[in-house]
């Protein structure tokens, strides 16, 4: 009798020593995954400083410019900071084409709409009315027109741009693509631009239109311009197996030359864009 209440005795001991080691192992995983998880967190915030020391640099850039039609000296720039690469990239995003333009005072701008229609062209993606969703200020509005999916808006993300009506084109900055939609100018034609005005640009907008290569197109000066107010400062930081990229949209005041960031976002990091 005693030892059957030995052995039941031992059973039960064995069965809460197993319990407690279940226990304690779930503990101790939820642990290690906690752990985990406040690591990757500090890894970021920590990828974050960089990559706002790598905004700073690009704001640096944008503030030696002497004029807001000056070509951007240096659109891209490297650098190591506590064993981390940094890379800044600066567009001007009057050089891409403004979706805002297609509507000037609630009415459809013919020019600008046929433009639009080559962009799409060009991308091989289906025509899309704009006009029913009048101004935008974020590209997935777009996702309430009809055809306009994920794919769409892909493709149209790195060549458009959502500023204000009044911004013009910067043909000094846009590149082949986006030349490409104005009235007659083929491939051929938008890559000889870019490559003349790699040395200078032109300073006005009669100037390029009057340009030899242009000759005989009868190129609407319409919603074109040479300057601009508006930029990208793109930041890819990369530290050991950690990757961030933060994209900062900025205004210079038009008065004071100040800079103002008008937003910050962090993307998805590009394993293209990564440097080895």
């Amino acid at each position: 009798m005693r030892a059957g209440q030995r052995g039941v005795a031992l059973i039960s001991v064995l069965l809460v020593m197993s319990l407690a080691l279940v226990i304690i192992g779930g503990m101790l995983r939820s642990h290690r995954t906690l752990l985990q998880g406040i690591g990757q967190q500090l890894q970021q915030m920590h990828l974050r400083q960089l990559a706002v020391a790598g905004e700073t640099r690009g704001l640096g850039l944008l503030k030696a410019q002497q004029k807001d039609s000056d070509l951007i000296a240096q659109p891209s720039s490297a650098f190591a900071m506590e064993d981390a690469q940094i890379r800044v990239e600066i567009e001007d995003l009057a050089g891409r084409f403004n979706l805002n333009t297609l509507l000037i005072q609630g009415q459809v701008d013919q020019v600008t709409l046929n433009r639009w229609a080559r962009l799409l062209a060009l991308l091989e993606r289906p025509p899309v009315q704009l006009e029913q969703v009048g101004a935008l200020r974020e590209l997935s509005q777009l996702r309430l027109l009809p055809g306009v999916d994920a794919e769409l808006l892909r493709h149209l993300a790195p060549w458009v741009a959502l500023l204000p009506a009044e911004a013009a084109t910067n043909v000094n900055t846009a590149p082949a693509l986006v030349l490409r939609t104005l009235d007659g100018i083929e491939s051929s034609t938008a890559e000889a631009l870019v490559r003349q005005r790699s040395t200078a640009g032109w300073p006005s907008v009669q100037a390029f239109t009057h340009d030899p290569l242009l000759s005989g197109l009868g190129l609407s000066s319409h919603g074109l311009g040479v300057d601009s107010r508006w930029y990208r400062i793109t930041v890819l930081v990369t530290q050991g197996q950690g990757h961030l990229r933060l994209a900062t949209d900025v205004e210079r005041d038009p008065k004071t030359r100040h800079l103002n960031v008008l937003q910050r976002r962090v993307l998805p990091s590009n394993p293209n864009e990564i440097p080895q």
